[in-house]
């Protein structure tokens, strides 16, 4: 897809829209007409051209619009990144992965050139270009992780692997869904995820960490995650809630299609060299029912699931005041004929 980056806002008058090229290559998360949380992990390899698997890094038409919007959350609270003293080493190697990656996978938007530990690093599309010593904290005004977790479309947290566990000891979170990095930072892996329901029953999270505590350095993962949002708001963190919770009463049959948002995270794992802990890369997607339902296909599956969520995933996800509206309104696109499994438009 043309990477002609658009001007638009994720808060106040809400410009976000898809044009059709970024529609299609949306990760629509549902292969099947029902949805329960399992262990969704697969290796992170190279997708096919202009998918948003492609690169480690997606890049797309939103870039510039969502590094604007993260610098206003960060003006409005500065505690969105957050990290322990010990992670200053994880937070090098964070920077070294995002700018190896961008540079060599858009080479017309992001240069990096280096001279022993001497770099140069250049973003064309936000206009930064800075020389600074790698490992040298005093290279930057800030944190490395702050200075590239704002040039990399997305969430990032640095998992610390200790004490047969992963703890969440830094973050740069601009565009959470319902959760908050100033809670917890720090926490261990079932703490951080204690509150997700089903999955204590279903084993899921015991699996996962199993599964984590073993990645391999050059053998990143990733999976889908969803949830659904009203109005193109990334930041929807409970520290802002009185901002944007009260926008799920205003949902009604008639502006279904406009205000509400389907949600996507493209969530990737990678082990990093020099630390050894993991980066937990969270990348937000958003698409109305408007932009949705131009694939036939897509409505009629996700009305599908929609409808069959399990109760305790419409309250966990914040779906049950617009969901039953939702699907009302999706009903009207499905047809009931039998859809074959795949995720794809």
């Amino acid at each position: 897809m043309s990477l002609a980056f658009k001007k638009e806002t994720f808060r106040d008058d809400y410009t976000y829209q898809n044009s059709p090229e970024a529609i299609k290559r949306f990760p629509f998360p549902f292969a099947e007409d029902t949805y329960m949380y399992s262990v969704n992990i697969e290796p992170h390899t190279k997708g096919p051209v202009g998918a948003v698997t492609e690169f480690a890094f997606d890049i797309d038409e939103h870039y510039v619009a969502e590094c604007e919007d993260k610098a206003k959350t960060l003006a409005l609270d500065a505690g969105r990144y957050q990290a322990l003293p010990h992670m200053a080493e994880a937070q090098w190697d964070f920077l070294e992965l995002t700018m190896e990656s961008l540079s060599n996978d858009y080479p017309d938007l992001f240069l990096l050139k280096k001279d022993g530990l001497l770099w140069t690093w250049e973003n064309k599309p936000l206009g930064i270009k800075n020389t600074f010593t790698f490992g040298d904290s005093t290279s930057f005004d800030m944190d490395p992780m702050e200075y590239m977790g704002r040039q990399v479309q997305g969430d990032f947290v640095l998992l610390d692997q200790r004490n047969g566990t992963l703890y969440a000891d830094a973050g740069f979170i601009t565009s959470q869904a319902d959760w908050s990095l100033a809670f917890d930072v720090g926490m261990a892996w079932h703490e951080w995820h204690g509150p997700v329901p089903q999955v204590t029953k279903l084993g899921v999270m015991d699996r996962a960490l199993k599964f984590l505590m073993a990645l391999q350095l050059g053998a990143p993962v990733r999976r889908l995650n969803w949830t659904m949002t009203i109005n193109p708001r990334l930041d929807t963190s409970p520290e802002n809630y009185p901002l944007w919770g009260g926008d799920r009463n205003k949902v009604t049959i008639d502006n279904v299609g406009e205000l509400v948002h389907l949600r996507v995270e493209l969530q990737s794992l990678f082990r990093l060299p020099r630390s050894n802990a993991i980066l937990f890369s969270i990348r937000c997607y958003l698409i109305n029912m408007n932009e949705l339902t131009t694939s036939a296909r897509w409505a009629k599956r996700f009305h599908r699931v929609l409808k069959s969520l399990h109760p305790d995933l419409v309250e966990y996800k914040g779906l049950t005041k617009f969901k039953d509206l939702t699907v009302q309104w999706l009903s009207k696109k499905d047809d009931g004929a039998e859809v074959a499994l795949g995720t794809h438009p």
